[in-house]
């Protein structure tokens, strides 16, 4: 007899809006080769997978295993969790890939079982139905997209500079290094959903000669480490393709009880394609989601021509006592470096309020949207680097906070404003923003007024760093379609009055708002004919110079 014991590591991202961390809980799957049948049971919570020696053979030759080999029904009905788990488990044992049947329907129920994908898998066109109902842990993914390559902890470095080129470790090739200083707070979030802000956190990639890739450099100085973790990257692309969710959803409580029964992603250099993911079963409340595609403490993580679906918005009492619509959403971002959507779309009307934004994401960096058809691109604790281009975003438009380069191009926005810098994290970008050959319909196309860049700082909250408006903007080549506006319209604004009690000199902020230095202006025509202003508040943004007005 031949017996395997498979140790995995389930890895879950908290919900988005709360301090980012990492719960970890361990569950042995036994894989042994006895003759007979193959056999999938459980005893005491562990999960026993008996494949006959010959069948070792046969799906060896084949280079492949299906569900139906280790007893998934694929009827709609029965629990096919066990099996589904005990496929994916005996083909990270032997680098196999998986692949569904196309004409399958797959019921995973509220058990708490995850079933951890290292190897290629295609779910073509099987149907997928995830009931949330009842579960045993909220918190525990469906599928976890992980790696056979071990994490570690370097002894060597024991700070960082920002923009530091190279480190000092030992490295067994690429790696994805995160760190924090637990001693330093940063976002330190101001509003309805206040709280006392999270530990100072960075996160880049490095080659085998520990050099810092400077297309996502560090941002922040660590004068001390408190944690440091060394993620070797897979070099080799996996590959998710096709696959159709349902998610039936949760009827919890309305309250900030994240569910995170989803697809995690927690590996370096991985491809979905393919996939449609959609909710029925929301009703007057329930408990909001972390994201259906979740992808985490990785780089290099591409969806392409995926379908989502927006969650229905739910409203709770928030950190300030005061009702508050919480955030629900079918994509999320945490601690993730390159990462790209190309080709995405949602099933629902991006421009429905009644849904909330598609995307929620923390500490990531070079973000890109792509001929994508979302409801919303979001950054709540920073990204550095992000590009929308040849995309049409919906009601909740582009709400960001950063540093680097924010370059939106050849897309149609139809939110209140062309770029949000969020007011709960200080409305900060270090950096350039570029608007180049874009449609702005405010608020999709309804009587009000016009503004290109929205945000507010009075000034007087601490959020842990210097906040800043972007130093430079060009605007070019751009069409505001504001042919719906109120009597006493006077035309679009570069800037949303920012502070309304900074009109003269005796306003005094305790932490100071660097602003913008230069807007550049090239061919920026309206439909109502009315001419671009600066802003409603000219004092605040009296030394900006605008060039090409």
């Amino acid at each position: 007899m031949t017996r395997y014991t498979l140790q995995i590591f389930l890895f879950f991202i908290c919900a988005l809006g709360a301090a980012h961390a990492q719960d970890k809980k361990s569950e042995n799957i036994v894989i042994t080769s006895e003759k007979g049948k193959v056999r999938v049971h459980t005893a005491n919570g562990e999960l026993y997978v008996n494949v006959p020696p010959k069948d070792v053979r046969s799906h060896q030759a084949a280079g492949l295993v299906r569900y139906a080999d280790f007893g998934a029904a694929g009827d709609g009905k029965t629990d096919d969790m066990d099996a589904i788990a005990a496929t994916h488990a005996f083909a990270n044992l032997h680098g196999l890939a998986v692949k569904a049947a196309d004409h399958a329907t797959y019921y995973i129920g509220g058990k708490e079982r995850t079933a951890m994908i290292r190897t290629n898998t295609d779910f073509g066109k099987a149907s997928f139905i995830i009931d949330d109902t009842e579960v045993q842990n909220r918190n525990a993914s469906v599928f976890l997209v992980g790696s056979d390559l071990k994490s570690f902890k370097p002894k060597t470095i024991t700070s960082l500079k920002r923009n530091q080129k190279k480190i000092e470790a030992a490295l067994p090739g690429p790696c994805l290094i995160t760190v924090t200083n637990a001693n330093v707070k940063q976002y330190i979030r101001f509003g309805l959903n206040q709280n006392n802000g999270s530990a100072q956190t960075d996160i880049f990639v490095v080659d085998k000669n520990s050099n810092v890739d400077m297309k996502a450099p560090i941002i922040w100085d660590f004068d001390q480490i408190t944690d440091i973790t060394v993620l070797p990257i897979d070099e080799k692309l996996l590959k998710i393709t096709g696959g159709r969710f349902t998610t039936i959803a949760n009827r919890a409580e309305s309250k900030y009880t994240y569910y995170s029964r989803n697809i995690a992603i927690r590996r370096s250099n991985v491809l979905v394609e393919g996939l449609e993911h959609r909710i029925t079963g929301e009703e007057d409340h329930g408990a909001p989601y972390g994201g259906f595609i979740s992808i985490g403490d990785c780089s290099y993580v591409t969806m392409k021509n995926t379908i989502l679906t927006g969650h229905k918005t739910y409203s709770t009492i928030g950190a300030a006592g005061k009702p508050v619509s919480m955030g629900t959403y079918d994509l999320s971002a945490n601690r993730a470096l390159n990462v790209s959507f190309i080709n995405c779309s949602q099933t629902n009307d991006i421009n429905d309020n009644k849904y909330w934004g598609i995307l929620g994401s923390n500490f990531c960096k070079n973000m890109l949207y792509d001929h994508c058809t979302l409801s919303r691109f979001d950054a709540h604790q920073g990204v550095a680097n992000a590009t929308i281009r040849n995309s049409t975003l919906g009601h909740m438009g582009i709400n960001a906070i950063g540093s680097g380069l924010l370059l939106v191009e050849n897309s149609t926005i139809r939110g209140r404003s062309i770029v949000n810098l969020r007011s709960d994290y200080g409305s900060t970008w270090q950096g350039e923003l570029v608007i180049r050959n874009c449609v702005f319909v405010p608020a999709n196309g309804k009587a009000g007024h016009a503004e290109l860049i929205s945000g507010s700082y009075s000034g007087q909250h601490d959020f842990g760093y210097t906040c800043y408006m972007p130093e430079k903007i060009t605007i070019e080549n751009l069409k505001i379609d504001d042919s719906l506006h109120p009597e006493n319209y006077l035309g679009p604004a570069i800037f949303t009055n920012f502070n309304p009690e900074m009109t003269d000199d005796t306003y005094q902020e305790k932490f100071p708002y660097i602003k913008t230095r230069e807007v550049i202006l090239r061919n920026v025509t309206t439909a109502s004919g009315k001419p671009l202003r600066v802003s409603d508040n000219p004092f605040m943004f009296r030394d900006v110079k605008i060039n090409g007005k």
